[in-house]
């Protein structure tokens, strides 16, 4: 699901993370993609997050916030966007136990409320009256509960690689397993029983999965600033413990406290003319679940990354940044003319 599948295909696309080293910053932050203009520890519920800014607050348009997924991932997967600070300010973070942040470990922070609330704690520490919150996979659940609770510092909400509900999510990936060469599918289905084959036969089959649906194999290898930035920003990494805990062993079983999940009965709580679904067009969150959530947003927009999976951001990462930046201008348009 989730981000475990977003942090999979940033694995795959960097080498292991190592430990961030502490370092002042240049004076020309512009000089190098992977520098931000500012860095942030805020304190939260449990700990403090990391965050960083590109562009100065309070200068050009209206600032967005990437929201990543997991639980358990990191903000990596969004090191390419950081390209939309020319117009606006950038904000990336990694949420608590992830990545840069304090990682205290306590199953009493790993409730979605508590996350919601992560980013208000960042939105009134950058001093920001309002955003654009763009969510991937499980950051799509967090962007649509925080956009419910606080649509006045909601100038829109993007929700790509849609999660906001785990029934949906499995029905979904079953579906798209059962779409799988037989074989594969049979394996896929055995490793998820009560008596798994060995891993010589899981292995290669959730690989095939993932291959198909989340991190395909014509995607861009990494460049070198990609690998630079994941060296000086991996932090911690990707927690399996926040995962398995929320989520589970696998994107297919769902056996976490995000088992019975489901936000959309907020959907028709949000103002749908300032909400975006985007879906790669070989999502694992499926285009026709997608459709279904957006039929129950009124006014709401879908845009479809074609040749994608719910890796599209790293795999077609121009297709990405156009999508996401046509959409804030058009918003922040409306927005001075009202």
């Amino acid at each position: 699901m989730i981000v475990k599948s977003l942090a999979a295909a940033a694995l795959a696309f960097l080498p292991l993370a190592v430990q961030a080293q502490s370092t002042a910053l240049p004076t020309d932050p512009a000089a190098d993609w992977s520098v931000a203009t500012s860095e942030h520890r805020v304190a939260v519920e449990g700990g403090k997050v990391w965050v960083r800014v590109n562009g100065t607050i309070g200068e050009g348009a209206t600032p967005v916030i990437f929201i990543h997924g997991g639980p358990g991932g990191t903000h990596l997967g969004f090191g390419g966007l950081l390209s939309l600070a020319d117009q606006r300010p950038v904000i990336l973070y990694d949420q608590l136990d992830s990545g840069m942040s304090d990682h205290p470990e306590d199953p009493k922070n790993w409730r979605p409320e508590r996350f919601v609330a992560e980013l208000e704690a960042i939105r009134k520490e950058l001093g920001i009256a309002r955003w654009h919150v763009i969510g991937h996979s499980w950051g799509s659940a967090l962007a649509l509960e925080y956009a419910a609770a606080y649509p006045e510092h909601t100038a829109s909400a993007v929700l790509s690689g849609t999660f906001i509900s785990t029934p949906h999510w499995i029905t979904g990936t079953n579906l798209l397993i059962r779409d799988l060469p037989d074989d594969v599918a049979a394996a896929i289905r055995a490793c998820e029983g009560p008596k798994p084959p060995a891993a010589a036969i899981c292995g290669p089959a959730t690989a095939a999965f993932y291959a198909a649906y989340n991190g395909r194999p014509d995607r861009p290898a990494p460049s070198p600033a990609a690998i630079a930035y994941r060296t000086r920003y991996g932090g911690k990494g990707f927690n399996a413990k926040v995962y398995n805990a929320m989520w589970g062993p696998t994107e297919f079983r769902a056996s976490g406290s995000l088992a019975s999940y489901d936000a959309t009965h907020l959907l028709s709580r949000i103002d749908g003319k300032r909400v975006m679904f985007v879906v790669g067009q070989y999502d694992e969150a499926r285009l026709d679940t997608v459709q279904d959530f957006v039929a129950l947003t009124p006014g709401a927009e879908l845009a479809v990354v074609p040749g994608g999976s719910h890796a599209f951001i790293g795999e077609r990462p121009d297709v990405a940044e156009a999508i996401y930046r046509d959409w804030m201008a058009r918003i922040d348009a409306r927005e001075a003319s009202e």
